[in-house]
């Protein structure tokens, strides 16, 4: 413990942390404009001290917090310094090789300052709907950077307190859809801001001296414990490799290829052998692998304690430069997280062997999207519906996977609620609901994934698709089968066609989409499940036959 600060200050400093950021969290979706923020909470803060440190986070995309830190650092680093911050400054960013995800998810974060000294940053990304690409939303097909809308370097949206006007019109400009860029932007604005006016009141309550220790002392605690557990994990290099189906619509297969090396408390993960940049829209930059790869870590590593900047002091990564994980321009990186969330996947699988009741089986880990643009009928409204898609998650130690749940990387995202879809969008959803037989057969079962189904109202209407790991699905671990593979059929009055991956196909007015995501893999022999729970399970309708645990699993 650091001297002179009691370890109840300590957790009361902690918490108000986390709860400054979670009401930033709140602002932000209460003020948003558009649902893929207010409904599908497709958004993260943090709330971080001067050195761009993080304090507290709030439920949110896991995949987005590690990279917020990324947004701070290039700033300060484009401008000259710390030095350059003023109050009433406001930032945004959002170029793929600088905060590593797709140009859609704008970084915007603001200076916080305390008796006129710069004592933080409240931070939020989140993401828009329409940034100017060469298809409404985002392109499934995108082969450049330029392709995929307006790259922002370090850029201010409000100067010394002046919002800086002709930098928010050419943003407006540039969107199919501007009003909602200007209302998620200020959404975003008033997250920092909220963040703002609750750091002051703890500096107010507690003094800057007491706040300044506080947070030291959660850092090192939180690498204290980080390094004690990797500490027990035994010395060694372990290793597990797959590959994605494609790289986009009419792509080739994309492998992934991780080694994990624990070496007393600390931990390196390579990504070595892995696939090179694609010529599609699966790419990322190497802060969102960064990113990626301290959520791995978590999964395995103290996941009950919140992340703070303490946290992965002991973890490192590399990746060869100008691969799928360390892209570089001009590489298109739309589709950011499907070889992410393999990774994550095979962090775990990696680890499997020394850490068994910690980890999970696999994962159908992708974001499972689908995407309907089009005008409405009888006038020149554009519209746009998009969506991540729930999954099977593994079969654990202790139980079972979790049913139709967002892929890891998702962590608060939610889909659409029916209502939603229907009442703003020329969309009928027929049908929805857990996918039977989808888990992988297990001592306990994988997760189911769900089927979704729609119909296109509209005359115009177009869809695209991007669904993974149909031909490797999730596997199992000790014994456990294989979840089922995703599966995607569309009618569109010339027959069922099978598509996984496709950018703005034509749907005529009564068209039906009906997707399938994949279920999570098994864990241990099927032959040794609960009779009773398998009874349970033919009773839900979780499965339709009990075959698979009276012959076994097939991986």
């Amino acid at each position: 413990m650091t001297p002179g600060i009691d370890p109840v200050t300590v957790e009361v400093i902690r918490n108000a942390f986390d709860s400054i950021a979670a009401q930033m969290n709140n602002n932000l979706a209460r003020s948003a404009y558009t649902p893929i923020i207010y409904e599908m909470k497709d958004c993260s803060v943090g709330l971080f001290n001067a050195e761009g440190e993080l304090l507290g986070q709030a439920p949110g995309l896991p995949i987005f917090l590690g990279a917020l830190d990324a947004a701070i650092a290039a700033t300060t680093a484009h401008f000259g310094g710390p030095e350059i911050y003023q109050p009433g400054d406001v930032y945004a960013v959002n170029d793929s090789y600088i905060v590593g995800s797709h140009l859609n998810d704008i970084s915007i974060f603001s200076p916080i300052f305390y008796e006129g000294e710069l004592v933080g940053f409240g931070a939020t990304k989140a993401h828009w709907l329409d940034i100017g690409a060469k298809d409404p939303g985002q392109a499934m097909d995108s082969t450049s950077i330029y392709q995929e809308g307006y790259r922002i370097a370090p850029t201010h949206l409000y100067r010394a307190g002046e919002r800086q006007d002709q930098t928010i019109d050419f943003l407006m400009r540039n969107s199919r859809l501007p009003r909602s860029v200007w209302g998620d932007m200020h959404a975003q604005v008033a997250a920092c801001h909220t963040g703002e006016i609750m750091l002051r009141r703890l500096y107010d309550r507690f003094g800057k001296a007491t706040i300044e220790a506080a947070a030291e002392a959660v850092f090192a605690q939180c690498e204290r414990i980080d390094r004690a557990t990797v500490s027990a994990i035994p010395d060694g290099t372990y290793t597990a490799g797959s590959a994605l189906d494609s790289w986009g619509p009419g792509g080739g297969p994309v492998p992934v290829k991780v080694a994990v090396t624990v070496a007393g408390d600390t931990l390196h993960l390579d990504l070595a052998g892995s696939s090179g940049q694609t010529p599609g829209s699966m790419n990322c930059g190497f802060a969102q692998t960064v990113s990626a790869a301290r959520l791995a870590f978590k999964f395995l590593v103290n996941p009950e304690v919140p992340v703070t900047a303490g946290t992965f002091r002991n973890m490192t990564v590399s990746a060869e430069p100008r691969s799928v994980f360390d892209a570089r321009e001009p590489a298109a990186c739309q589709f950011y997280y499907p070889h992410l969330g393999m990774m994550i996947d095979l962090f775990i699988k990696a680890l499997a062997p020394v850490m068994p009741d910690a980890v999970i089986a696999g994962q159908a880990a992708d974001s499972m999207n689908i995407l309907f643009a089009g005008t409405v009928d009888g006038g020149d409204e554009t519209f746009f519906c998009g969506e991540a898609t729930a999954v099977g998650w593994g079969g654990l130690s202790d139980r079972d996977g979790a049913n139709g749940q967002i892929n890891y990387g998702g962590g608060d995202l939610k889909n659409y609620p029916v209502e939603v879809v229907e009442s703003r969008y020329p969309i009928r959803i027929t049908g929805y609901g857990l996918e039977p037989d989808s888990g992988g057969a297990g001592r306990h079962r994988g997760g189911l994934g769900i089927w979704r189904s729609y119909e296109t109202l509209a005359e115009r209407t177009t869809v695209s698709l991007w669904f993974e790991r149909a031909a490797r699905p999730a596997w199992g671990l000790f014994g456990g089968a294989s979840g089922h593979p995703t599966d995607v059929v569309v009618e569109r009055g010339q027959g069922p066609e099978r598509i996984l991956k496709v950018n703005a196909l034509p749907l005529p007015r009564g068209s039906r989409i009906r997707i399938q995501t994949g279920g999570g893999g098994g864990y241990g022999d099927p032959a040794r499940r609960d009779p009773e729970a398998i009874a349970a399970d033919l009773a839900d309708g979780y499965i339709t036959t009990d075959l698979p645990y009276r012959e076994g699993a097939h991986t």
